[in-house]
C-alpha cells in the first residue's frame, strides 16, 4: 500500500444538472487527476461531453485511464470522441458491459445498453488496451476498479425494471456494475456510475478491496429514484457507518433521496452538477 497517497481532484464532466454555460444531460462522466495521471471515469450519453469539456477546460486527449461502470448508453455513449482523442487510452470495463440490457415500463421494451458506435470503439482498440475486469484490480497507484461487486446486502437491488431480453423473461442483475476507488490521506474516495450494485455494497467492497480502514467520500448516481421508503430509510441507516466526510450523490440519485441525504448528514452532502470540483485529501 502506498504510505502516501496523493490528494485526488474530481471534476464532474456530464451529470443531470449542470453550472451555466455547461449542457446537463442524463448521463454521469468524471474527470479525474490523481498522483500525475488523468483517468475518465463514464463518458455519459456522448452530447454533453465535447461542450462541456471544451468549457471547462479538459482535453480529453490527455486521458491515459478510462473506466466505465457498466454498459449502459447514459454512461458508455461518449466512447466514440473519448477513444479518438486519445490513442493510448487504456479502457477497463466489465465483459458483460457490452451484452444486452433492456429496460422494460408499460409493457414497452427499451435497449439502454452500449451504443454499436461504442461497441465498434472498444472493438476497434489494440488488444493491449482493453482491460476485462473480471476480478478487482488496481489499474494505478492507490487507484483501482472493484470488478463485480458482491450483492451483500438484503436491501438493495438494480434499482429499476432491467432485463437481459426484451420478452422479460430473464431479470439483469447488472453483473458489470463497478465502481473506482481512489486513497487518500484522508481516506478511501469511491466513485459510482449508477450505483446499481448499491452504494452501501460499493462501499463496502471497496474498503475491502483497499485495505483501507475508512472511507472519506463517495460520490456519483445512486440509483434511489424509484427507491421505497423502507429501502431509502436502511441506505441511510447504513451510510452511516462509513462517517463520511462528503457524499455527492449525482445523475440517477433522485430528489427525494438527495433531500433524505440532506437531513441525514447535513452539509455533509453536496448536491453534484456538471462544472463541480472536489478536492479530496489535501
Amino acid at each position: 500500500m502506498n504510505a502516501q497517497p496523493s490528494p485526488v481532484k474530481v471534476t464532474i464532466l456530464v451529470d443531470n444538472k449542470a453550472r451555466q454555460g455547461l449542457l446537463a444531460e442524463h448521463g454521469f462522466s468524471a474527470w479525474i487527476e490523481v498522483g500525475g495521471r488523468r483517468l475518465l471515469f463514464d463518458t455519459g450519453q456522448g452530447p454533453a461531453l465535447p461542450g462541456n469539456c471544451a468549457t471547462i477546460g479538459v482535453d480529453l486527449s490527455g486521458t491515459e485511464i478510462l473506466v466505465l461502470s457498466h454498459g449502459h448508453y447514459d454512461h458508455t455513449g461518449g466512447l466514440p470522441l473519448a477513444i479518438a482523442s486519445a490513442a493510448q487510452v487504456q479502457v477497463f470495463v466489465h465483459p458483460s458491459a457490452t451484452g444486452p440490457h433492456y429496460s422494460i415500463r408499460d409493457g414497452q421494451a427499451r435497449s439502454i445498453g452500449i451504443p454499436e458506435a461504442a461497441r465498434l470503439a472498444l472493438e476497434g482498440l489494440p488488444a493491449g488496451n482493453l482491460h476485462w475486469t473480471r476480478e478487482p484490480l488496481e489499474v494505478a497507484e492507490s487507484v483501482g476498479v472493484t470488478g463485480a461487486i458482491p450483492r451483500l446486502t438484503d436491501f438493495e437491488d438494480p434499482g429499476g425494471p432491467f432485463f437481459l431480453d426484451r420478452d422479460g423473461v430473464l431479470a439483469d442483475p447488472i453483473a458489470d456494475d463497478q465502481a473506482l476507488w481512489m486513497r487518500t490521506p484522508r481516506g478511501l474516495v469511491v466513485i459510482v456510475g449508477c450505483g446499481h450494485a448499491g452504494v452501501v455494497n460499493s462501499l463496502r467492497c471497496a474498503l475491502s478491496l483497499s485495505g483501507e480502514s475508512r472511507a472519506h467520500a463517495v460520490m456519483g448516481g445512486f440509483h434511489l429514484a424509484q427507491a421505497s421508503e423502507s429501502r431509502l430509510t436502511s441506505t441511510v441507516d447504513a451510510l452511516r457507518e462509513f462517517n463520511l466526510d462528503l457524499i455527492v450523490p449525482c445523475h440517477c440519485t433522485g430528489d427525494a433521496a438527495v433531500e433524505r441525504l440532506r437531513r441525514a448528514f447535513g452539509d455533509r452532502v453536496v448536491l453534484g452538477e456538471a462544472g463541480a470540483i472536489h478536492m479530496f485529501g489535501k
